[in-house]
């Protein structure tokens, strides 16, 4: 009787040992509640959770991306599978429906009105270099933000990447037309549906090809490392997540499908957690 209580007490203190020892194991990083950063008359809501190598998140939803996307509207919430090894930043799109961003219609820049809006927040945090994984609309948003900013983000994931399919050029221009300028006119009184036709003309129209905010010369000179998750619904062509990932020298791939089975899904995340591991500073 006395040899088995003292096996259950060693056994049970070896057991909290092996608890304490394991990063994370008995407290998580804390969320801190969505606040907002200000710049003139732009302002961003932001979110972060976590603690490490400082992580940039981009839902998916296209110009309605918000942090609700990216707790509750993709494949996986990368808050969850990455907030113990990262301080993970995700932000709502500025003028999203789906969020409380808010600002002005850059007609003249529109992808680089995002990314400024992204290198700015992390300016506000004290952050210079980063990671940054995104969904869906993340995928030109990063291609933009490695072009603009190729001494800050150290490694990049694009997770079913939005792209343009040559017999369907003008799917992301009507889809925004009919659906997110009719509803952010209603709740903005300042904007009027010819300024979003501008606006979207400009970022959809003026370059409808490939990966939609860079070139393909772009792309194949990029010598920031990328892992790209394919996927092939009319917005995410698989065609053009395997071309970005053939012409990126360092770029890539994952198996594919990558999200069904459901029971794939923690293989993809294993392998962006490796992919991040490897390209994370040593001294982070």
């Amino acid at each position: 009787m006395v040899d088995r209580m003292r096996r259950t007490i060693l056994t049970t203190g070896a057991a909290a040992a092996a608890m304490a020892a394991t990063p994370g194991a008995l407290a998580q990083p804390a969320r801190q509640a969505a606040t907002f950063y200000e710049k003139g008359n732009v302002r961003i809501r932001y979110e972060e959770e976590g603690s490490g190598f400082p992580l940039l998140l981009i839902a998916g939803g296209g110009l309605n991306s918000s942090i609700n996307g990216l707790r509750n509207g993709g494949p996986f919430n990368p808050y969850e599978a990455f907030k113990s090894e990262y301080r993970c930043i995700g932000s709502d799109l500025r003028n999203s429906n789906a969020g409380q961003s808010s600002g002005p219609l850059d007609i003249d820049n529109p992808w680089d009105m995002y990314t400024n809006d992204q290198l700015g927040l992390m300016d506000h945090l004290g952050i210079d270099k980063f990671m940054v994984l995104g969904f869906c609309i993340g995928g030109p948003l990063i291609w933009n933000l490695l072009e603009k900013a190729p001494n800050r983000v150290v490694a990049a994931v694009l997770a079913q990447p939005s792209g343009s399919r040559p017999e369907m050029r003008d799917l992301f221009y009507e889809g925004n037309m009919k659906e997110w300028g009719p509803t952010l006119v209603k709740r903005r009184p300042d904007l009027n549906m010819e300024t979003v036709d501008r606006f979207l003309t400009k970022m959809y129209r003026s370059n409808p090809d490939f990966v939609i905010s860079a070139s393909r010369d772009f792309v194949r000179s990029c010598q920031t490392p990328v892992l790209i998750l394919p996927d092939d619904i009319p917005a995410h062509p698989y065609a053009v997540a395997v071309e970005a990932a053939m012409l990126a020298p360092k770029a890539e791939m994952s198996i594919y499908p990558w999200k069904e089975p459901k029971e794939r899904i923690p293989l993809a995340i294993r392998q962006i957690r490796s992919f991040m591991k490897a390209h994370r500073p040593l001294t982070a």
